[in-house]
């Protein structure tokens, strides 16, 4: 199986109520609560083993982390998170005193956003922890940052830097070394305790059109989401690609782009918009001290994803980030 061909079956062709607005197949769900406000839903699963590893990770870095991933998806929908739930299964491993830990990081976190808790359920299981978060935010009704929303010659820009999480877990597996260690540690926590980029993703959510992804799955696989489903190419720039001097410190050129392009869970925020808007999304993010980076162009290729290496080569990316049956 594909993991996204499988989501792609579930998609109904109509919706029985029509208050809804985005179903599956975005960031996240919207539907309308009122004429001024939409509601904004989404949810992920973290499994023991397989999104987490109980030796590397502390209970409070892991609870922080999957309250993150989601707050993420609602910033990539220009939304802000107002309340949170969790589902949790629990194996005779876990103490209660690791599992009060673990909520406690996504406390830290909801604080920060001033999120509540509105409940969940809690299970046992036989084998590993699966920990389910469902988040629940708002949006202007007149904001629209889907990932159909790219046009012919929109400029395509990206927050932050890409590719340091998954260097970060390369790290912890020890599967790289790393001397400097402010270096190691920045990479490191750029995994365990990724940033929602809720503000960014307001500013964003100001123009007059935006498309926009978080990138969990890896930066190739997102631009291919995008260029998918607004039925346009995409082609990018090696020589712009945002990379942390810790990054360069660490890897070579062919680790480098499996990071940054196929490694997934940096959550920043990549998208699309015109010229005009990004030139003023550009200047309100200088004078915010937000990192944000032009990277590409939208061109009239029908759904293809390219990329400009150093040495004037173009390569085609293919959708080949995380993909939970394809391991």
């Amino acid at each position: 199986m594909d993991e996204f061909d499988f989501i792609n079956k579930l998609k109904s062709s109509c919706h029985f109520h029509q208050d809804v607005k985005v179903g599956i197949g975005d960031d996240a769900a919207v539907y309308k609560t009122s004429e001024h406000t939409h509601q904004v839903v989404c949810v992920d699963t973290m499994v023991e083993g397989v999104h987490f590893l109980k030796h590397v990770s502390t209970p409070e870095e892991i609870g922080y982390k999957a309250l993150a991933v989601n707050i993420s998806d609602i910033a990539a929908m220009g939304a802000i998170p107002l309340y949170y739930l969790v589902s949790i299964a629990i194996p005779s491993s876990w103490k209660e005193q690791e599992l009060l830990n673990l909520y406690q990081g996504m406390k830290e976190l909801a604080n920060e956003y001033e999120m509540d808790l509105l409940g969940g359920d809690t299970v046992s299981t036989a084998d590993k922890l699966v920990v389910t978060v469902t988040v629940i935010g708002e949006v202007n009704a007149n904001v629209q940052t889907l990932r159909s929303n790219a046009r012919d010659g929109d400029i395509v820009f990206v927050t932050g830097n890409v590719g340091d999480s998954s260097a970060g877990l390369a790290l912890l597996l020890e599967h790289v070394t790393l001397n400097n260690k402010s270096h190691k540690e920045y990479l490191i926590q750029r995994h365990k305790r990724p940033t929602p980029r809720v503000k960014e993703g307001q500013f964003i959510a100001k123009l007059e059109r935006a498309s926009l992804n978080d990138i969990s799955d890896g930066l190739a696989s997102e631009l291919n989401e995008i260029s998918e489903a607004s039925q346009l190419g995409i082609t990018i720039n090696e020589a712009d690609l945002p990379i942390s001097e810790a990054l360069l410190e660490l890897g070579t050129s062919h680790e480098l782009n499996k990071w940054v392009l196929f490694g997934g869970e940096d959550f920043e925020l990549v998208g699309t918009t015109s010229q005009e808007s990004w030139e003023k999304l550009r200047n309100e993010c200088e004078d915010q001290s937000i990192s944000v980076t032009k990277i590409g162009t939208v061109t009239s290729d029908h759904s293809s994803v390219r990329m400009v290496t150093k040495d004037h080569n173009t390569i085609t990316l293919e959708k080949s980030g995380y993909n939970h049956f394809k391991r």
